[in-house]
């Protein structure tokens, strides 16, 4: 379906790409703007399908696939333009890409396909862990990383409770609580 918050997450699955060109031209300068539009969108495409009523399955699909993505090119791209930077913080950043995999892993594992839970408390911070992601690579500041890596586990931990209440697939699933109210209603059937 053709709407703007779907419109949005295919941007940012298009920037994938255009960001590792950028790393691997050696684009810093191009980089980053590029980063900021990929993540003013991705906070954008949520807040937009629930403001005009246009969440659907496919879009919590794109916007969970461009998320992934994202993510996943983005410590590539980092090493590539910021060496020095990751390899100072590879501690943190590890922990960090851990902390992320993990959740999807196992969500690949039962559901075989990308959990879209878009949890509260993963929306709450990704406003902090984006600013992050931008100063350590545009000034090369690591300490939020390491304020915020306990906060991000506490949330993937959420994640990977939700995946294990969860008897099959369902996107939107706001918070552990919802899954276990989820499963409650299903059982009562």
């Amino acid at each position: 379906m053709a709407n703007v918050p779907n419109l949005l997450s295919s941007v940012r699955l298009f920037l994938v790409p255009v960001l590792l060109l950028l790393a691997w031209a050696d684009q810093r300068r191009l980089f980053l703007p590029c980063l900021v539009v990929s993540l003013v969108t991705d906070a954008a495409d949520g807040f937009l399908a629930r403001k005009l009523n246009q969440a659907t399955e496919l879009g919590a699909k794109l916007d969970s696939w461009a998320d992934f993505l994202t993510y996943l090119s983005l410590p590539v791209c980092a090493w590539r333009l910021w060496p020095d930077v990751v390899r100072e913080q590879a501690a943190f950043l590890t922990a960090l890409i851990f902390c992320y995999l993990v959740p999807v892993v196992l969500g690949f594992l039962k559901f075989r396909r990308l959990t879209s839970y878009h949890t509260v408390a993963n929306k709450v911070l990704a406003v902090p862990v984006a600013a992050a992601a931008l100063g350590l690579l545009g000034w090369g500041v690591g300490w939020p990383f390491r304020v915020l890596l306990p906060l991000v586990a506490i949330v993937e931990l959420e994640e990977i409770a939700i995946t294990i209440v969860l008897s099959q697939w369902r996107a939107n699933v706001p918070s552990l609580w919802h899954a276990l109210q989820i499963t409650r209603r299903e059982a009562q059937k």
